[in-house]
């Protein structure tokens, strides 16, 4: 039986990602440094649904860069309440606060990458080779060799008697390790277009005996970059394009 059909698609995004200044040479999590000088700020995240929904209450963004070794991405999420509980490499993150990476670099739907990572720094990686409303399963094995991650926390993580302004994010991805695609392991020509998407999950939370827990019965907010039109980020085709140019 083939999946349902899908509703009508929302507006997708477009970023212009430039050549870095130079490498990073250590990931500290911070936004603040010169290196990310030259990278401009994305729009900020909207619901995943787009305009079905209101906008988020919590402003998240995103930095992106490159060179012929390495995609750089830098996030930054307003948060009062800095929370994780996962550190264990391959947890289903999505279970912690998080922010998500979603390449694909043919554009084709096929053979996409994932990322997740929570404000512990702990990450899960794997591979697609095509959607799951299409039959696809993950390959969690799969992990982006080379990888660097760093997190600053702007307050104090698993503090519940104090308020936080958020939390930012630094990842160095090596070209090298996506080579499930067609034409992978290389860096972009300049020019060259993915498609790509980012998504924060977030957690209705209360205070209970001075600890952060979730609230039961909630379901999670999904906040993107490019608009979905649905709570579900496996449909590539509705990714946003990023664009990798020299200046």
């Amino acid at each position: 039986m083939p999946p349902p059909p899908l509703p009508p698609p929302q507006p997708q995004r477009e970023y212009l990602c430039v050549r870095a200044p130079g490498p990073l040479e250590e990931a500290d999590g911070r936004l603040d440094k010169p290196f990310w000088d030259a990278a401009e700020w994305s729009d900020d995240f909207v619901d995943i649904e787009g305009d079905l929904k209101p906008g988020p209450p919590l402003r998240t963004r995103v930095k992106m860069l490159w060179d012929d070794q390495n995609l750089y991405i830098g996030a930054e999420m307003a948060e009062p309440h800095v929370w994780g509980t996962l550190t264990e490499r391959d947890s289903v993150i999505f279970h912690d606060n998080d922010f998500e990476v979603f390449l694909n670099p043919t554009g084709n739907r096929l053979r996409y990458y994932e990322f997740e990572m929570n404000a512990l720094n702990t990450v899960w990686d794997l591979f697609l080779p095509k959607p799951y409303r299409d039959g696809g399963q993950a390959d969690n094995s799969w992990d982006i060799a080379g990888l660097r991650t760093a997190v600053f926390v702007d307050g104090t993580v698993n503090d519940a008697s104090d308020e936080d302004r958020g939390w930012s994010v630094e990842i160095v991805m090596p070209w090298a390790a996506f080579d499930r695609h067609p034409g992978g392991g290389r860096a972009p020509e300049e020019g060259e277009a993915w498609r790509i998407n980012f998504s924060r999950v977030e957690w209705d939370t209360a205070i209970v005996e001075g600890k952060y827990q979730k609230i039961p019965g909630r379901a999670e907010h999904n906040w993107v970059w490019s608009p979905m039109g649905l709570i579900d980020m496996h449909v590539p085709e509705r990714w946003g394009i990023v664009r990798f140019v020299t200046e």
